[in-house]
């Protein structure tokens, strides 16, 4: 057997190592000709798959931008990324034009199955038209699902094969054939009963998050109004061993969920005349925390009678998270456009990413970047990077992440802690 993956990026590259792995032959096939040439030689532009682990399976992988090649695949995964437009509005532009491409080449007999974050009834009313182009019946001649990715880039703990994998068909068939060939690579399928319902699972989950990581960033926001330390206030509510989550607040979040995936249902919810308050404060909340950030660097500029304007300003972690290179949404690339647009002499140092041409920055030495300081400010804290040394030997450091917050130095900021 055969599986078709439409889409190499962090999502699809990564299940299709899981499938080749276990023996099953794969056809990748991605609108990026150069994406494509480097794979086909054996090289992953994805962190989390390295090139050895690639070329370990590169025997049953073929790579290709042609969407015919999908034609005798058992089952097509579409992949592909799901981003917001300018006005905060899905682009589905991806996604469909892979559904119109589907639609001249799929066959009788073949599972599809979507994965790429989306809006409820977007597998129903907008793949199956496109796909049903092809003169056959959707949940009759081809099984129609969609199952949610839930990739977290970096972590290894959790993985495509462990994590459980929800799976919601067209029909009941749709479902259960889908739900067979996740089995053969994932230990645990859990199967709903609509796509809709997958499709709205997939957001919940990411919503919770953000409104939570909203909550939490609110209050240490407040929290330095009062002079009161969030840390030791989330320290003291984890002790109750029920009805409480910890979360942490941070310089805001990155990626390519959290930031994005919630502007979906809220867009979706207008169509219903829904509006979702909650989920919108929640985004408003939490993009303007790198406004407060630049904010709490400013002030530790002004305390040792400094302006920002001049300063020379270490930013430490360009990434939105800890052991990984993808800056997309990352917070950190605000908080230097704030700085880089107040004057500020902005420099960086992010061992997982080498460049940042759009700010006309590229990655410094730790030590070279911290030659002649006037603050270091921690907004990504990777692992290997001795943060604690850092904050003792700049002049002044703000700590955005609490990773120094058991140090008693006098030149450290914190989030959450009005010193």
């Amino acid at each position: 057997m055969s599986i078709g993956i439409v889409g190499l990026g962090y999502v699809g590259l990564p299940l299709a190592m899981e499938f080749a792995e276990v023996g099953i032959d794969v056809i990748g096939v991605d609108i990026d000709a150069g994406k494509v040439a480097g794979l086909r030689r054996g090289h992953s532009h994805i962190e989390d798959v390295p090139d050895a682990r690639l070329q370990g399976v590169l025997e049953r992988c073929s790579f290709s931008t042609r969407f015919v090649d999908l034609h005798d695949a058992e089952a097509i995964l579409i992949c592909v990324p799901t981003p917001l437009n300018a006005n905060r509005e899905p682009e589905l532009g991806p996604l469909l034009g892979s559904a119109r491409a589907l639609g001249g080449v799929i066959r009788s007999g073949q599972i599809i199955v979507l994965e790429s974050t989306t809006f409820p009834g977007t597998t129903r009313d907008y793949l199956v038209p496109l796909l049903e182009e092809s003169g056959l019946r959707a949940g009759v001649d081809f099984a129609l699902a969609f199952s949610p990715e839930r990739v977290d880039p970096g972590r290894t703990d959790y993985t495509i094969a462990t994590t459980p994998k929800i799976v919601g068909g067209l029909t009941p068939r749709c479902t259960e054939l889908a739900a067979e060939v996740y089995g053969r690579v994932c230990s645990t399928v859990v199967p709903v009963g609509s796509p809709e319902t997958a499709e709205m699972a997939k957001l919940l989950e990411n919503i919770f998050r953000s409104v939570n990581i909203a909550l939490v960033n609110e209050l240490a926001m407040l929290a330095d109004r009062m002079n009161v330390d969030i840390w030791e206030v989330i320290d003291a509510a984890s002790t109750k061993p029920f009805g409480f989550m910890r979360f942490e607040p941070g310089p805001g979040m990155g990626g390519h969920c959290l930031p994005v995936d919630p502007f979906y249902l809220t867009w979706r919810a207008r169509e219903f005349d829904f509006a979702t308050e909650f989920i919108e404060l929640a985004g408003k909340v939490n993009k303007q925390m790198p406004y407060f950030c630049v904010e709490k660097i400013e002030q530790a500029l002004n305390d040792v009678s400094k302006s920002v304007r001049g300063s020379r300003v270490v930013v430490l972690g360009v990434s939105y998270k800890p052991g990984v290179g993808d800056i997309r949404e990352s917070p950190a690339l605000k908080i230097i456009e704030l700085l880089q647009a107040r004057g500020a002499e902005v420099v960086y140092h992010d061992p997982y990413v080498a460049e940042l041409p759009s700010m006309g920055l590229v990655n410094s030495d730790l030590d070279a970047a911290m030659v002649a300081a006037d603050l270091a400010v921690i907004v990504t804290a990777h692992p290997g990077v001795d943060h604690e040394q850092i904050v003792r030997s700049a002049p002044i450091a703000v700590d955005l992440r609490g990773v120094t917050r058991g140090l008693q130095e006098p030149t450290v900021r914190q989030l959450g802690r009005a010193r």
